[in-house]
């Protein structure tokens, strides 16, 4: 699951930038999770816009919580607290580029993309391995989202940035037979 929208609203936030959540991101998120709970356990984030509403959620439902450094978001470097519009202002071709090789043209200072993928499948191979036929509810970010997605379907790190994640969207994938399978992305509610 993606966090909600955070305060300060759309833009770069990578791992550096830790806004909670808006009141529209805590209504997004409550929507989303509703009453039902088919998880065993919730493991989040340590950012605030991730982990201030898992730990609530394991409060009200007395699940077990695990924060985990490897599922904060890429960092973007110089981008970070920026948003589209301004980075576009200020440095169209560099946005441009970045977009169409997200690989090998990262924001000055960002987290190679390659590294980051890295972190995400050890995250989802670590989780398969600890906690085998349980449903766990990952809070997280939009590119962890993209990654785990990238990882269970096999895809180029590049193709992962043309999935759109959205703001407390639901995604599900499921593991089997030694192979992940993409059930859902960006459903609203559980």
């Amino acid at each position: 699951m993606r966090h909600g929208l955070p305060e300060g609203g759309s833009r770069y936030r990578g791992s550096r930038i830790d806004d909670p959540l808006s009141e529209r991101g805590w209504a997004q998120m409550h929507a989303a999770v509703g009453n039902t709970m088919p998880w065993d356990r919730v493991v989040s984030s340590p950012l605030l816009r991730c982990s201030v509403f898992a730990r609530e959620l394991c409060e009200q439902h007395r699940l077990p919580l695990q924060l985990d450094d490897r599922l904060k978001e890429v960092g973007f470097g110089d981008w970070e607290g920026r948003s589209r519009a301004e980075i576009q202002a200020c440095d169209a071709s560099r946005y441009l580029a970045f977009y169409e090789d997200p690989v090998n043209q990262r924001p000055p200072g960002a987290e190679p993309l390659v590294d980051f993928f890295c972190r995400v499948s050890e995250i989802l191979e670590s989780l398969v391995a600890n906690f085998p036929g349980q449903q766990v509810l990952v809070v997280a970010h939009a590119g962890v989202i993209r990654a785990a997605v990238a990882h269970a379907l096999a895809l180029d790190p590049a193709a992962a940035y043309r999935i759109q994640v959205d703001n407390a969207g639901l995604t599900r994938l499921c593991y089997g037979g030694g192979m992940f399978r993409l059930d859902f992305l960006n459903r609203v509610t559980v």
